[in-house]
């Protein structure tokens, strides 16, 4: 079974090589005959309309949807990925249990960005500018989820495509991965986390800009429970 690996980058394709964190710690497995790495240079479109391409074009089993800005650590990501896709359709590393009217994030329930009970969150992952960064706990993993944190998403392609479980590309960089769980989950699949070691170089989205903003309005306004 294959699996590809597919990301966005402002980054030139040099540029990108050279320096990304997720080219970097890939390039610890690679050559690897079961994986293949998808990149988007010097991208200016939306998350969704790169994702969606790969979806409905590619011919991998699965395929992981990443970050740039990401270190694997986890030198059996392969073997990782596909176990986590015997038990869901869909993985991430972190995410909720449960899901809230008008959460502004998958962690946090309101606009005050109010941190939601940890017995509801699932997940770990790590931040820092250097690989093995300090590690944030949510909560344990394995678990059934309804929302997962868009950072790292894998997913059985043929599910999504029977599906037609896709990224709606009005939510370009914000609110694409909360909408993509509502996608999927209204379509029937199961969504997980799973134990998958990595490190975020980011800390998150920056929330309340006019950008993120816009769209929490776009995504109230097409998800109204």
């Amino acid at each position: 079974m294959k699996l590809e690996i597919v990301t966005a980058t402002r980054l030139s394709q040099a540029e990108f090589a050279g320096k990304s964190a997720l080219a970097l710690s890939l390039r610890r497995m690679m050559p690897d005959a079961r994986m293949e790495l998808s990149v988007a240079p010097e991208n200016k479109k939306g998350l969704p309309e790169i994702f969606n391409a790969h979806i409905e074009t590619g011919d991998s089993d699965a395929i992981v949807f990443v970050h740039d800005d990401v270190w694997i650590e986890d030198y059996y990501l392969y073997d990782r990925v596909m176990e986590g896709l015997k038990a869901f359709d869909v993985i991430g590393v972190a995410g909720n249990r449960r899901r809230v009217k008008n959460q502004p994030t998958w962690s946090h329930v309101d606009d005050s960005f109010t941190k939601d009970n940890p017995e509801n969150l699932s997940g770990r992952v790590s931040h820092g500018n250097f690989p093995m960064g300090s590690v944030m706990v949510f909560g344990p993993a394995p678990a059934e989820c309804e929302l997962l944190d868009g950072v790292f998403l894998a997913a059985r392609r043929r599910a999504l495509r029977e599906s037609k479980a896709l990224f709606d590309p009005q939510f370009d960089f914000h609110f694409y991965d909360m909408d993509f769980c509502r996608t999927a989950k209204s379509k029937g699949l199961r969504l997980g986390t799973w134990p998958i070691c990595l490190t975020h170089q980011s800390v998150g989205v920056a929330f309340g800009g006019p950008s993120w903003v816009e769209r929490r309005t776009l995504y109230r306004r097409k998800w109204s429970d």
